[in-house]
């Protein structure tokens, strides 16, 4: 358990810095409004509630429903076109804030903690592989039953995993967010993206030990997520909730450049974990995961496979179909998966995230071996500056829906291709900036850190030619 104590009053020494420091005042105005923060969780929760459970009980919209006159439409747009695209955009503007201020399931979870039996964590839950197998797991089965498209496997993702939210904060911790620091299906890409915000809340390690001199004995505060906030470095684990806020006269909201974390930070400690979400996850699953519905590739495979099947009088896979639940299957919609839709699409995505990712593994190898002798560590932390590059494909990824169904109402925006292109290089060039400056904590020869550089960039090539793939040629 994580118990951490707020003064009764405003520690001396941060007391006339804060009167011109506005995110200080920012992060303090947090700590002092969390029952209106409260109320405002709540809300989001019924609001959450509507657009996941009435949809269900509503006939499928037909193809002359819009978003302005049907509410299952209007639904799949707010939770695919608005909602998640810009939590992904906002973690890496702001931080956690959407985990520690309006997510449902972190308030339902931590509301659960606090009426439960609270149970100690155990061993098994903590393990740092689950949010990156949770997610994996969540987008490959999303696209199999379309997810973005119908109310039922939305309700089925998003409901379940609010359900197994709660049900863990039932049985473990108290007033904890146990299932968001370790179960979380995007709690590891939050993490990742977290660490690019320009703001976070800061711990001033001499203000901690000064005021453990000084004998103060301050009131309890619940970090609900688990944050051992003493040796707090970053802000990929904090919610932004602002609870700690002031706490000791050591902790404020501040702004920092966007690339420290990643550079001065990330290189502490491996997560190989998180090496594996990026490289497989981010940088391929993800691209195959919206590649796959356009690619005519597949199409070729499919073809193929068909053929052959057929030949050798094997003709079931072209006909079974599965219920909605485990393959798309709405034939008042024309759109049903058959078994070898469904055994393709998969294998699509897998081979997606293993090409990308082998390649991708290959390149930072060869970056790393060019800073000098081999070193794990130094490989981990050259993979985080791949963090840019895989966000902006998550958001280009989401956004495309958001393009795709306004389009289909009549709404075309301007400046897409431009705006996708801006994107794609500036999340490139950002990139290849931490990967410089990491590579200065690691060998002055300029030569290295050249030949290093150029590996890296290598190994955005693959990521880079999805998307261009997607959006400009097929």
């Amino acid at each position: 358990m994580t118990i951490c104590t707020l003064p009764d009053r405003k520690h001396p020494s941060i007391l006339v810095e804060e009167r011109f420091d506005i995110w200080a005042r920012i992060g303090d105005w947090l700590q002092r409004h969390q029952r209106t923060i409260r109320a405002i969780q709540w809300t989001v929760v019924a609001v959450y509630a509507v657009l996941l459970i009435v949809p269900v009980l509503l006939p499928l919209p037909d193809n002359t429903a819009y978003l302005w006159t049907d509410f299952t439409r209007l639904a799949q747009f707010i939770f695919w076109g608005i909602w998640w695209p810009f939590v992904i955009l906002g973690t890496a503007l702001v931080g956690r804030m959407w985990c520690g201020l309006l997510c449902p399931e972190g308030t339902i979870t931590e509301f659960a903690s606090t009426i439960g039996r609270g149970r100690a964590t155990p061993r098994w839950m903590t393990w740092a592989g689950w949010p990156t197998i949770a997610f994996a797991s969540t987008t490959a089965y999303g696209q199999m039953v379309s997810v973005y498209q119908y109310p039922r496997p939305t309700l089925l993702i998003l409901g379940g995993s609010t359900v197994a939210a709660a049900v863990v904060g039932y049985l473990y911790g108290r007033n904890k967010r146990v299932w968001c620091r370790y179960l979380c299906p995007v709690s590891g890409v939050f993490a990742l993206l977290a660490k690019l915000a320009p703001l976070h809340f800061r711990v001033d390690p001499e203000e901690w030990r000064n005021s453990q001199l000084t004998g103060a004995k301050p009131g309890p505060v619940n970090c609900a997520p688990l944050v051992p906030l003493k040796t707090m470095r970053g802000a990929s684990a904090c919610h932004m909730c602002g609870r700690c806020s002031g706490f000791r006269g050591a902790i404020r909201l501040a702004r920092r450049s966007p690339n420290y974390e990643i550079v001065h930070v990330a290189g502490q400690t491996a997560k190989p974990w998180e090496t594996v979400l990026i490289v497989f996850g981010l940088l391929g699953l993800v691209i195959g995961a919206f590649q796959w519905s356009s690619s005519p590739l597949l199409i070729a495979a499919k073809q193929w496979a068909a053929q052959n099947l057929i030949a050798t009088g094997m003709s079931w896979p072209l006909e079974t179909t599965a219920p909605w639940w485990v393959l798309t299957n709405y034939p008042l919609k024309n759109d049903v998966l058959t078994l070898l839709d469904g055994m393709l699409l998969v294998a699509y995505m897998l081979a997606a995230a293993v090409v990308c990712g082998v390649i991708i593994t290959l390149m930072l190898g060869l970056a790393t071996r060019c800073l000098g002798s081999w070193s794990l560590a130094r490989f981990h932390h050259m993979a985080q500056a791949l963090i840019p590059l895989a966000g902006a494909g998550v958001f280009l990824g989401l956004s495309a829906l958001t393009v795709s169904q306004l389009r289909s109402d009549g709404i075309t925006l301007p400046f897409v291709g431009q705006a996708r292109v801006a994107v794609l290089a500036l999340a490139t060039l950002w990139a290849a900036t931490l990967c410089w400056k990491i590579t200065r904590l690691y060998t002055e020869i300029t030569g290295r850190r050249a030949l290093s550089l150029v590996a890296f960039c290598t190994a955005m090539i693959p990521a880079n030619a999805g998307w261009v793939l997607l959006f400009w040629i097929w």
